[in-house]
């Protein structure tokens, strides 16, 4: 179990390669993680504020994947709202770059809790409804995925699985920029 753990470490860089990052930077981050934790927490599933810039990248994403049908089209909000956060930490992983690859995967798993939100309310059907086009014709997307899937009765706990590993992948985020803090300088150069 040692080896295969020595090996993800390996893997993931964290023993070289990734480009230098302060100590203080690392403690600057890891302080506004914790903020942005706890105001996360403390909305228990509310309207965070960055849920403005996720709304107007998930109503793209219908815009976008519609081209290739509407099914695609009504997956399309929540596929490109995962997409995008996570193809940018992909590319900053690439690049070796912390800050930046923590930044967009802490911010791809944030998504999940908007996400949840949503889909608790496929049932429901209480969250007001945003679209790009006529708003009479406006569908719930999850209402109208989960329906088509038959599992529009378990709205709540698939909504639960996805915000519980949301939330276990931004803390998995801040635990790897934590772990960080073996691997900087005491100072920079």
């Amino acid at each position: 179990m040692r080896d295969f753990l020595d090996a993800i470490i390996e893997w993931s860089g964290a023993r070289e390669d990734w480009r230098p990052i302060s100590r203080w930077a690392v403690w600057a981050w890891l302080a506004f993680y914790v903020y942005f934790l706890i105001y996360a927490f403390r909305a228990h599933g509310g309207f965070l504020f960055i849920d403005s810039a996720n709304l107007v990248v998930h109503e793209g994403g219908h815009l976008l994947f519609g081209w290739f049908g509407p099914t695609l089209g009504l997956w399309g909000g929540t596929i490109l709202q995962w997409l995008v956060p996570f193809l940018l930490a992909a590319y900053f992983f690439h690049e070796r770059q912390v800050a930046a690859f923590v930044f967009c995967l802490f911010f791809f798993f944030e998504n999940w809790l908007g996400t949840a939100t949503y889909m608790a309310d496929a049932r429901a059907m209480v969250l007001p409804l945003v679209t790009t086009g006529d708003p009479e014709f406006a569908k719930h997307d999850w209402n109208t995925i989960f329906g088509n899937l038959g599992v529009l009765e378990y709205d709540t706990a698939i909504a639960a699985v996805i915000r519980t590993l949301g939330w276990c992948g931004m803390l998995a985020c801040v635990g790897w920029l934590t772990s960080r803090l073996r691997f900087t300088p005491d100072r920079q150069t």
